[in-house]
């Protein structure tokens, strides 16, 4: 192969990466820097606001989960424990017990409408995010394991509502540690 055909394939490949081979009046062929390198490096995500978006991800999949797990009637072969721990994965178990109890599950699914992230501590021994947000379970259904008929529930039960929850940042993870309906609609 002859040395323009190398010198051709090099520049190709040069021009294909982005590099420059330098300027034509430069005898040296000094590397001048390419576009993206001239770019200024992006501003550092905050903090407060990391932490809220991941907290608001971990609620979010924390809902995802008490879907299967009720529908279940259990948490078990689920991923509830990877988003919830404390009181409120024991008032799900609790809640979730009871159900099968009473030979019912739920069908169909919770949508978190609007969570927002009203008050964030990272600075403490374990970092919190308390959130707000509109729980809507009008698509969710109580039915009977057996029949898989509609439970008839009280016609002015709320469908959706205000709920207050706090997500700590454990070494495993972001956790729902308390999920706290406020009983006001939205």
């Amino acid at each position: 192969m002859c040395s323009a055909t190398l010198l051709a394939a090099a520049c190709a490949i040069a021009t294909a990466t982005g590099c420059s081979s330098g300027k034509a009046d430069d005898p040296k062929g000094t590397p001048t820097p390419s576009a993206s390198a001239k770019q200024t490096p992006s501003k550092p995500a905050d903090p407060n606001e990391t932490a809220k978006n991941e907290a608001i991800a971990t609620y979010t999949s924390y809902w995802q989960e008490m879907e299967r797990s009720y529908a279940k009637g259990s948490s078990k072969g689920t991923s509830l424990k990877d988003y919830a721990a404390g009181s409120a994965l024991a008032s799900a178990n609790t809640g979730m017990a009871n159900m099968l109890k009473a030979g019912q599950a739920t069908v169909g699914h919770v949508v978190v409408r609007t969570p927002t992230a009203t008050q964030a501590d990272i600075h403490r021994k374990i970092p919190n995010v308390k959130l707000s947000s509109c729980l809507d379970v009008s698509q969710w259904k109580v039915i009977n394991r057996d029949t898989r008929n509609p439970v008839v529930l009280p016609s002015d039960r709320l469908t959706r509502y205000v709920v207050v929850s706090v997500v700590e940042k454990w070494p495993a993870g972001w956790r729902v540690i308390r999920d706290e309906p406020q009983e006001k609609s939205c």
